[in-house]
Order: C-alpha cells, then structure tokens, then sequence
C-alpha cells in the first residue's frame, strides 16, 4: 500500500484534491444523468467536477509557489487555497454548495498552530465536516431536506460520534453520507418520482470517499446512482428501517441496500419530475463588496426568484439564484458592489422547468471554440461564429471548462484556440477529453488573441478539416504578437530594471520596451514590430487604455507606412492596456 497522509496537512489537503477530482471525473456522466432537482438541466456533476478542478488547481498552485525545496506549504496555505479556488470557480447550485463546504472546513483547519492535533488530528476533521455542513446550510436562502445539505448534515453527525485518527472519522463520515443519499427519495417527491438519488448528494458522497482514501489509501465501493434500482432498494431499506429494532440497524439497512445495487439505465432521467412554472433565468457572479451590502443583497434576490446560495466571505462572494428577470439581479449586484464573471444561462421553454423534452439538436459538422481575454472580444469571436470562453486577469480556464465549452459547440470536428502560451498544456488536457467523447479536436498553439483573429479570419468549414486547420495554423503564425502592459513590481527584464508603474512593451512575450507613457511605449513598440515588415495592424484596446492611443496608432500607421493596413477592436477589461496583432 502506498504511503498515507495520517494526520491533516498540507500534502493531505492535496492529495484530497487529486483523488476527487479523478473520482468526479468518473462519476460526472452519472450525476448529470439523475439531476432533477432543483432544476433538470443535467449539469450537476459536470458543475461540481469543475469547482473541485478550480479548488484542486489552486492547491497546486500553492505546492508550485514552494518550488522542489524541502519546504512546503503550511496545512493553512493549502486549505485557504482550496476555499478561495473553489469559491471563484464554483457552477451552479451544487457547485456553490460545495464551494461554502469547503470554506467551512478551510475556516476550521486554517485556524490552528502547525502540530495542533486539536486542529490536524480526527478531532479537527469532525470539527472541521461540523463546521462545514452548518455553514453551508446558512448560505442557502431556503433549504431543503433531501438535498445535499442533508447529506452534509449526516456525514457531520456520523464524523461526531467516531472516534480514532482521521480515516477513522472519515470514513464515519462517508457511511453516514451514503446512508443519508440513500433515504433522499424520501423526503424529495421530485427524486422519488424519477426513482433517483439526489444528484448534489451524491457528489458530496464522492467527495467524502476521496477523504477516506486519501488517509486509508483504500478505495471505497463505488455508489450507484441511477433510476429504478436505487429506488427499488431505497424502498426495500425503508422497509427495512421500520422493523429494525436499534438506530445502528436502520443505517446499515439503508447503507446495505444502497450498496448492492447496480447502476441502471440513464435514458430519460433528466426530463422527468422537474418542477413546472420556474424562474427562466440562472445567474451566477462573482461579487467584491461588504458583509452589509452582501445581507441587503440576500434579501433583494430572495424577492426576485428562488434557489437563492451566497457563500463566500472577506469580501469576495459567489452569487447563484434562479430568476425570471436576470438584469436586475445583475443589477441588484451591481448595487452591492462589483460583480463580475457573470454567467447568465436560458433554461429553456418547454425544457427544464417543464418537463418537455428538449428536440434533439443536429451537430454542426465544425466548430471554433477559443479563449479570449476580455468581453469585447468575446463579442467579436461570437460575432465570427466561435464559441468563446472568458479569461479573466489572473483566473484563467481550467480544462474542464474548455471541454465543457467543446461539448457546448455541440460539433463533430473542433478547432481549438487558446490564445495564451501559458494554457497550452491546459487545452492539449481538454482536447484529449474530448477526443475520448468522439469529437474530432485540432488545437492550434495560439499565444494571443490577435493570432486568433489571424486564425478566425482563414477560417472555411466548407474545407477539409486538415486544410482548413492548417490554413489557420499558418495566418496565426505569420502573426506577431505584442501587448502594453504596467508593471506591478520591480523586477529584471530582458529589456533592463522595470519598477512598479512602468509601462511595458511585449513582443513575443518578451519585453522590448520600458516607458513612462502608454501612447508613447506602444508607438515604439509597434514601429519596432514593423520594421520586420507587415501588411495588415490589429490593436485591441482594453478599457484602461487612454482614449487617444488608438487614434494615435492609426495615425502613426498611416502616415510612416503606406501600404500598411489598420482595424481597432474594442476588447473590455482584458488585463492589457493593448494587444498589437502584426500580420
């Protein structure tokens, strides 16, 4: 047996992680499947999937921080890691969930001295899983039994009275999870009517078997989830609990039945037992405001729709509620605070609220899917057909979102752009998952936006898919690249000592150019570019960009290069000040 964490730290945190990761991997299709609850749209395990990758890289990102030396990061580092990444990646209802699960346990754990035992022992996970359930039920406007609160609240029970090391309290706490899933279509009409488990629930309860094993290093039974079986054994377990003589007895009744079913089909799952008449809309965001701003907030969209779940705190929130007017939640936001990665999806007439069932779509026969750095030119990438993905400064995409995003495209053959030098191994990840789906990926190393127009512009899908891919291939090499950024910090350049506030010119990804003035580094930059030669100018101006540097550039253009062509594009908070495309 490999080598186990035994105690919680650091290394135990990551390996959590890992395990969870992979094992929601696995299990993503199946909880997609039995999602009815509170809305059939067959994304839960794909939403919780994505929240864990987002806790799960940030975590790693800590472990990177520390580089290969004998130190590593504290059990407090890696915690809080965990929270905040779950936090700003968290999907949808269950995703949310999760996400203020996590923060309850991170809040717990964090607060100790290293070598606490209090703190890192089983002692601290009860405490910690304690914590966690409670806080997540008060983030939720309106719980409801049935739901994956309930089997949060039952693993902490169960973790409470276990004794022993942290397997131990663990795997307390998994039973007592897997019981509570168990009894779910008993207490939600919507799960007994399509004979299925909750879907939260049940990806909570992988979860908590990635913890036993992270500290056992064995792994648990898998937990099926699916229709008429588990309901068939459900039913049987009830039975059976009301003729048990002991509390003990009637657990393991229901644990026991759960345990030997077999998965069964999944066809039709999701249309069945939605609730009728529900808000149209489901809109998340990130907000940054106050805990005051945040209760007053809480009661405006309390008042507008349903499935209403703020978690977060210290001033950064993740907003999820269910409305039929998506503009004045946002607003509503906006009022509070800033609120910002705003998602805003249409559940559809005649689809998830009512229980019809969708007509299927015919696949396109290829698609664009790219990574674009601002709103603006996600507007534009949208405008040329691609499907675009949003990088926010400092958040970029995981994987599971660019799968997600190449399942959305809903295509046979996939032309994947990532735009950014540092995603290439993140999107060759994603574009290997979707090859195991059946789709055809090609992903060309894009390493900015503008090669990506380059890319999008050559764009024919009435071509072989081989010749289309190399004729974008080969517009968005012959095209270079540079952006105007400010320097956060002092630091050594290939161009000499920057300081904080300086304005930077890249070119390549190397910086060429060290100014004070942002119109006046990106002229330099941009005739250093053209001395190589060029027929054709993109500048895609970000909002903190001074008004006239366009214009400027145009100018400059025209008057130093003749045969030289100019388009500006308006590119939104994009994190540069300017993007130069030289073709």
């Amino acid at each position: 047996m490999a080598q186990v964490p035994q105690t919680l730290d650091a290394l135990a945190v990551r390996t959590w992680c890992g395990l969870a990761l992979r094992a929601l991997g696995r299990a993503r299709e199946e909880i997609d499947a039995i999602n009815v609850y509170p809305v059939a749209d067959g994304d839960t395990g794909t939403n919780l999937y994505l929240t864990l990758e987002s806790a799960a890289t940030a975590v790693e990102a800590v472990f990177d921080g520390y580089g290969t030396g004998a130190r590593e990061p504290s059990l407090a580092d890696a915690v809080r890691a965990m929270a905040h990444g779950a936090l700003i990646g968290a999907r949808g209802n269950s995703g949310t969930i999760l996400a203020q699960l996590l923060r309850g346990m991170a809040q717990v754990l964090a607060e100790g001295a290293p070598g606490d035992a209090s703190h890192t022992g089983g002692a601290g996970l009860r405490l910690a899983l304690r914590h966690a359930a409670d806080s997540a039920r008060e983030a939720v406007a309106h719980p409801v039994e049935g739901t994956v609160l309930t089997v949060a609240s039952a693993a902490a029970d169960a973790a409470e009275g276990a004794e022993g090391d942290c397997g131990s309290v663990a795997r307390a706490a998994y039973e007592g999870a897997r019981a509570a899933l168990a009894a779910t279509p008993g207490q939600l009409a919507v799960l007994k009517r399509a004979g299925v488990v909750d879907a939260g629930g049940s990806g909570l309860v992988v979860v908590l078997g990635a913890l036993v094993e992270a500290f056992t290093g064995e792994a648990v039974r898998e937990t099926p989830r699916t229709p008429e079986a588990v309901f068939a054994a459900v039913s049987d377990a009830h039975a059976r609990m009301e003729a048990a003589s002991d509390a003990r007895a009637r657990v393991e009744a229901v644990s026991d039945a759960h345990a030997r079913v077999e998965p069964a089909s999944e066809a039709g799952l999701c249309a069945e037992g939605a609730e009728a008449d529900g808000p149209a809309y489901e809109v998340i965001y990130l907000l940054e405001a106050g805990d005051e701003a945040v209760a007053r907030l809480r009661e405006r969209l309390d008042a507008l729709g349903d499935s209403l779940v703020v978690v977060g705190g210290d001033g950064l929130w993740n907003v999820h509620v269910h409305v039929d007017d998506a503009g004045a939640a946002v607003e509503a936001g906006i009022e509070a605070g800033r609120p910002y990665r705003i998602r805003i999806t249409h559940f559809g007439l005649g689809d998830v609220h009512t229980g019809g069932e969708r007509p299927p779509r015919e696949r396109a026969q290829r698609a664009v899917v790219a990574v674009v750095p601002g709103e603006g030119l996600a507007g534009l990438y949208t405008d040329a057909g691609a499907t675009a993905v949003l990088a926010r400064p400092g958040e970029p995409p995981a994987s599971g979102e660019l799968v997600q995003a190449v399942r959305r495209a809903h295509a046979r053959e996939v032309v994947l752009l990532p735009n950014d030098a540092e995603l290439r191994h993140t999107a060759a990840a994603a574009a290997e998952q979707a090859r195991t789906e059946g789709i055809r990926v090609a992903l060309i190393p894009t390493r900015s936006a503008v090669q990506g127009i380059a890319a999008l512009a050559v764009h024919a899908p009435e071509r072989r898919f081989d010749e289309d891919v190399v004729q974008m291939t080969s517009a968005a090499g012959a095209t270079r690249y540079a952006e105007v950024v400010v320097a956060e910090r002092q630091s050594w350049t290939t161009a000499g000592i920057c300081q904080a506030g300086d304005v930077l010119g890249l070119i390549d990804g190397d910086v060429a150019v060290i100014g004070p003035d942002v119109t006046a580094t990106a002229e330099t930059l941009l005739d250093r570019m053209l001395q190589a030669g060029g027929e054709l100018v993109t500048l895609v101006v970000g909002d903190e960009a001074p008004e006239n540097v366009a214009g400027h550039l145009e100018a400059r253009v025209r008057e130093s290069y003749l045969a030289v062509d100019t388009v500006v594009y308006r590119g939104g908070r994009q994190g540069a000040l300017l993007l130069i495309g030289v073709e």
